[in-house]
């Protein structure tokens, strides 16, 4: 027997294969192609707590290795999702995690607590959003600001909280120690890479917003460096994203310490990539005889 099972903060898993935010919406689209059932996990859009519209412009453009997005966060909002969206994600038989972003701990803590008198399963908090307060800056690049906005928010949320890591981070070891030493239960990294693209034509940036995220293949080798080195250093489960594509970069993930994964810019190339990733990835333990994910965990 092959066991893809996985527990994740006191949440068991039936694979460890979660459909990343920000690319899988709520899941509806995706339930017209299979059962969501199926997945590990779903990763909800990511959530502030008030309703954004986003970015104007182009928000997606097509690099070599992989994609650059300006979305800006457009949700419904915490009240909205709460009311439309959580209803139908509670119906697909599979954890639900709650991607939450803000622009001042204020607004962090006060969607949290929203969340919490729900039955979503685990809080991911997204420290890639800018901190209005402090000029801009996002709060996952430093980690003293990190460590303040997690501890924060540790204080009123009563579901597990896995951190969401910026690979912008000045030192992504560190921002992980603080963030742990902050309160927070597991690590997701890595999320996109600050990129842009010109418009030689126009002479002018593809995006209105300038810079926007990178995502993709070309990312894998930097996520999975980074993956390493954090597992090396933090005591919590780590959620592996970046340039996920098949059961073998997923393989990788697990062997430098991942405990679970997150397929994002995978979804728009092939909407059934996720379950091509889980049954790719039985078939290939079941060939090498390795029967639970605990025995190629962090070998490397």
């Amino acid at each position: 027997m092959t066991d893809l099972t996985v527990n994740i903060c006191g949440t068991d898993l039936k694979n460890p294969v979660i459909a990343a935010s920000g690319t899988f919406g709520f899941g509806r689209e995706f339930s017209e192609y299979f059962s969501l059932s199926r997945l590990g996990g779903i990763s909800s859009k990511g959530l502030t707590l008030n309703r954004r519209e986003g970015n104007t412009g182009i928000r997606i453009y097509e690099t070599t290795g992989g994609l650059l997005n300006s979305i800006g966060l457009q949700n419904p909002g915490i009240d909205e999702f709460i009311e439309n969206e959580l209803p139908f994600m509670e119906q697909q038989g599979t954890v639900i995690m709650a991607n939450v972003g803000g622009n001042t701990i204020d607004e962090y803590i006060k969607a949290v607590d929203k969340l919490n008198e729900t039955n979503i399963d685990i809080i991911e908090l997204n420290i890639s959003c800018p901190n209005v307060k402090k000029g801009g800056m996002a709060f996952g690049i430093k980690a003293e600001t990190a460590y303040k906005v997690v501890s924060e928010v540790r204080q009123i949320c009563k579901k597990p909280l896995i951190v969401k890591l910026s690979p912008n981070a000045e030192d992504i070891v560190h921002m992980a120690e603080s963030c742990v030493k902050a309160g927070a239960d597991g690590l997701s990294l890595v999320n996109t890479f600050s990129g842009m693209a010109i418009d030689i034509k126009s002479r002018k940036p593809i995006f209105d917003n300038i810079i926007a995220g990178l995502s993709g293949p070309g990312i894998k080798p930097i996520a999975l460096r980074m993956v390493y080195q954090v597992s090396k250093a933090v005591d919590v489960p780590i959620l592996g994203i970046g340039g996920i594509m098949d059961y073998k970069d997923v393989v990788e993930f697990i062997m430098v310490g991942a405990w679970a994964i997150q397929v994002g810019s995978g979804n728009f190339k092939n909407p059934k990539v996720t379950l091509d990733i889980i049954e790719g990835l039985k078939e290939f333990m079941i060939e090498e005889g390795i029967k639970s994910l605990e025995e190629i965990r962090g070998i490397i």
